[in-house]
């Protein structure tokens, strides 16, 4: 794959987890869960904008310089620190609340972005290996939150793919 078919891709990955934020946070009734999906959204927006213009710079000049990809969102590893009260917080809503459809769907199109950037960062030459390994960490982020999320929801005793312990149930 050459970089240029690379940045369209991604750009098809975004757009794509996109939409589903945008959407949900029309349609989530629950504050937290809107403003979950509003963050989200804005985070892939900034992904969008970003792979644009490296996608301008691409056509311009037939190369690209690795920029700054930011985040406003706490990195993989500091997800559960930084959400663990409020999802601790977050009552449990059931499985058919809207909001867990779109964090399913959510969840999905993460997966899927994020193996995307596994396989750019494992596969292109080292000018795309540089322009794709930001968003890795980013990413998988993401995904962490989206899970942690329909935990919290479903109440299904896990927190980050880890049982926890509930001394109340004997």
């Amino acid at each position: 794959m050459t970089i240029d078919d690379a940045i369209r891709e991604a750009l098809r990955y975004e757009r794509k987890v996109l939409a589903v934020y945008r959407e949900a946070v029309a349609v989530c009734a629950d504050p937290v869960g809107q403003a979950v999906f509003r963050s989200l959204g804005d985070e892939e927006q900034g992904h969008v904008d970003y792979l644009e213009a490296k996608l301008a710079e691409w056509k311009a000049e037939g190369a690209v310089a690795p920029g700054e990809v930011t985040t406003v969102l706490p990195g993989e590893d500091d997800v559960a620190d930084k959400l663990a009260q409020t999802l601790r917080d977050h009552p449990t809503k059931g499985a058919q609340d809207p909001e867990l459809e779109y964090l399913k769907r959510a969840l999905e199109a993460e997966t899927e972005t994020s193996a995307f950037y596994e396989r750019m960062v494992a596969e292109l030459p080292a000018e795309g290996k540089a322009l794709f390994a930001p968003f890795l960490n980013i990413e998988r982020a993401h995904r962490s939150l989206v899970q942690a999320e329909i935990d919290a929801l479903t109440g299904t005793g896990f927190w980050f793919d880890v049982a926890e312990f509930r001394f109340e149930a004997g």
